[in-house]
């Protein structure tokens, strides 16, 4: 899953409430606004039309997913969609035991877990974990200077083991590493960094086994340790999932970035190339943020993806994510208080800086139900200089909605495109029995309009008795003990 930031200031997604002081300190709104209601409605109805997601245009949606899908497993290169190989041929069975870690890079911090595993009968017996601050000159220094850094605090986590974890005798601390950054994947336990992303530039990585890195590392620090599985975040909330419930297949992460994996079967995936999975099955990393197959996409996603790091690139996750739903909301609102003076005579500063108005803030508008809409109104005076009067809310309201609706939804016929394609390829093995769908990420577990807009259009595009069968779960935060899990099930010494 790549993000590409245009601004610093996007964070990880989380709801802020109202609290006493914040609606205390805001100031009386000058009421000079003229009305806005009829003035604005033509560009707000053109807003709903070019934002608009039908059952035909789902329909659409999901079908070029399945196609991309295909495309993809055929040849290296043959779609949008990387559809990388995870080499994950062995997923938790609930049958694993002993001491396990886990390390997730995946940003400007990095966590480090361990879990004591029981089998069948006590499944996770403990957990700890903790969590590490990347300094930012390390974010531009060299390759050995930043796994140096992580390994000493791997280090550091390993010294303080409590007694309630136990290593059995003549074994060494085997542990799962999510990199969430672009890899080639070459088994298990090896992957090529194709690029640094997310704000890191480091120097001499490129082009070599980051798993190689890790383990150079915690030798110079004496950390006996080996990584045996090498995972995406993606990849890792599967697993995670997959060891309470056998019935996962597919898992999604919608964050401030997005992306896709499922179990595939390894007869279905020709660019294999005669490579045989010990299970037959393995998990694909279909890296869906560079979907862009018939997405109704408005003069402004136009705008913020040419002033993008990577225009014409990602228009999917520029779509659906939280790194962007905040600044489409923001750039329309812009148009609007240019062309119908919705906050009065000005365009506020403020309101014209790039991603100023973030994710949290529309969803915390939109969870405003008070008469006023209070809420609203603080947040865009405090975020975005705006005063504004009762109708320009509720129009900045009926934006956020239009924007997440439409993001929402085009997720969900996303999910229902890898659910139709597995479905295809295995005849009532997935539409006929329970199916489960892990979802990880802020913006699902924290938006709940996005997620209610999400599960409708499953269940328009699947039809109500079909529906029934495939479950969307959330599955918080399974990437990491899922990093653990399959270092579990890829153990050298099972």
């Amino acid at each position: 899953m790549s993000v590409a930031a245009t601004s610093p200031a996007v964070g990880s997604f989380y709801l802020r409430r109202r609290s006493p002081s914040t609606a205390m300190s805001m100031p009386r709104f000058r009421m000079a606004v003229r009305s806005a209601a009829v003035s604005v409605t033509p560009l707000l109805t053109k807003l709903h039309n070019d934002s608009a997601t039908p059952l035909p245009l789902l329909r659409h949606v999901a079908d070029a997913m399945a196609a991309d899908m295909r495309a993809g497993l055929a040849v290296e290169g043959g779609s949008d969609l990387k559809m990388i190989l995870s080499y994950v041929d062995s997923l938790p069975s609930g049958n694993e035991e002993g001491l396990f870690y886990a390390l997730d890079l995946g940003g400007t911090n990095f966590r480090v877990l361990r879990v004591q595993l029981g089998g069948k009968q006590e499944r996770v017996i403990a957990t700890e974990f903790d969590q590490v601050s990347i300094p930012k000159e390390l974010m531009f220094g060299t390759s050995e200077q930043l796994f140096d850094f992580i390994a000493a605090g791997l280090a550091k986590f390993a010294q303080k083991e409590g007694n309630k974890f136990h290593l059995p005798t003549g074994t060494k601390r085997e542990i799962g590493f999510t990199f969430s950054f672009p890899v080639k994947q070459t088994s298990i336990d090896s992957g090529i960094l194709i690029k640094w992303t997310k704000g890191f530039s480091v120097s001499g990585t490129a082009g070599k086994d980051v798993v190689a890195c890790l383990n150079e590392a915690m030798e110079r620090q004496g950390l006996d340790m080996r990584v045996s599985a090498l995972v995406n975040d993606t990849v890792g909330t599967l697993a995670g999932a997959r060891y309470w419930d056998d019935d996962v297949m597919v898992a999604v992460i919608l964050g401030t970035g997005t992306n896709a994996c499922y179990v595939e079967r390894a007869d279905a995936i020709p660019k294999l190339q005669g490579q045989v999975s010990s299970s037959g099955k393995t998990i694909i990393n279909t890296e869906w943020g560079a979907f862009s197959d018939g997405l109704p996409l408005t003069e402004f996603d136009r705008e913020m993806d040419a002033a993008s790091i990577n225009p014409g690139e990602q228009i999917f996750e520029k779509t659906i994510s939280g790194m962007y739903l905040g600044e489409i909301v923001r750039r329309v609102l812009v148009k609007m208080a240019e062309a119908d003076a919705l906050f009065g005579e000005s365009v506020p500063e403020k309101l014209s800086t790039p991603f100023v108005l973030r994710t949290p803030d529309i969803c915390a508008m939109q969870q405003d139900i008070s008469d006023d809409l209070q809420d609203v109104g603080s947040i865009l005076y405090n975020v975005a200089g705006v005063e504004s009067n009762l109708s320009a809310r509720k129009i900045v309201v009926d934006v956020c909605d239009t924007i997440v609706k439409r993001g929402g939804r085009l997720a969900g016929a996303g999910i229902v495109g890898i659910l139709q394609k597995m479905e295809e390829d295995s005849k009532d093995l997935i539409f006929g029995k329970r199916t489960v769908v892990a979802m990880d990420g802020g913006l699902y577990e924290n938006y709940p309009q996005y997620r209610r807009y999400l599960q409708e259009a499953v269940t328009e595009l699947l039809g109500t008795e079909i529906s029934k069968n495939v479950v969307i779960e959330h599955s918080k935060d399974g990437s990491g003990i899922g990093a653990a899990l399959l270092a579990a099930a890829n153990s050298q010494y099972t």
